[in-house]
């Protein structure tokens, strides 16, 4: 309750000092306001969100509809969506050529994404790189997310996929705590698992699994020239 009440304190805040006084601010002020009412609107829309998904997790209301597609497809949309939170931040996506279709849930699995790209903003310094990979193996696709931030702290790699579990690295106190236990919700409905390790040099990965499995994917029509 605290966190949803924060956003709509600012933004009841700057709309009320909008109407109060919008005859006598200076564009740059009535600015000003306009983008915390919009930055907050959109922070309460994504707690929101993340508390309804994870209300379909617990309850085993989550519909996956899975179809044969490409991963850079779904990565593609997380990253167009988490412009403004990655700035600062170098993002490498490294994905071999000969990877394979994989049955998944487009919406789903961006949100996986989105979650885990957040995680590594929230939790690294700037300037540092976020990378994501893939490889496949027999019968599996294998995701990464790698960052160059602080680490898991000991004896917390399965805590953090715990509702409401923040962690205990810096700007731990934004967010809910739910994005990660909703990835795994996600990824358990695709069939898959997800954890998450420590990489040598420092910085922290998070990896999940793809089953490919199901009817194979249908071949793609070729074009016929006219």
């Amino acid at each position: 309750s605290h966190d949803l009440r924060t956003p709509l304190s600012v933004i009841t805040g700057a709309a009320s000092g909008l109407k109060e006084s919008l005859d006598t601010l200076t564009p740059l002020a009535r600015g000003e306001l306009i983008e915390s009412i919009l930055e907050e609107s959109q922070r309460m829309n994504r707690l929101i969100r993340n508390l309804l998904d994870m209300i379909r997790v617990e309850t085993g209301s989550l519909q996956v509809q899975k179809e044969w597609q490409p991963l850079e497809d779904a990565i593609g949309v997380a990253l167009i969506r988490m412009g403004e939170r990655l700035k600062g931040h170098k993002v490498e996506v490294h994905l071999p050529a000969d990877l394979p279709l994989a049955p998944l849930d487009a919406v789903l699995l961006e949100q996986v994404f989105i979650n885990l790209l957040e995680n590594a903003a929230k939790y690294t310094p700037v300037g540092t790189a976020i990378t994501i990979s893939a490889s496949a193996g027999p019968g599996v696709v294998t995701v990464s997310v790698a960052d160059e931030g602080p680490g898991i702290p000991p004896g917390e790699e399965e805590s953090i996929f715990e509702k409401f579990n923040r962690g205990s690295g810096a700007e731990s106190g934004k967010g809910i705590g739910l994005g990660l236990t909703i990835s795994r919700g996600i990824v358990m409905a695709h069939g898959g698992k997800i954890w998450a390790e420590n990489r040598r040099g420092g910085g922290a990965i998070f990896r999940f699994t793809l089953p490919l499995s199901g009817p194979a994917p249908l071949p793609i029509p070729e074009e016929v020239e006219g």
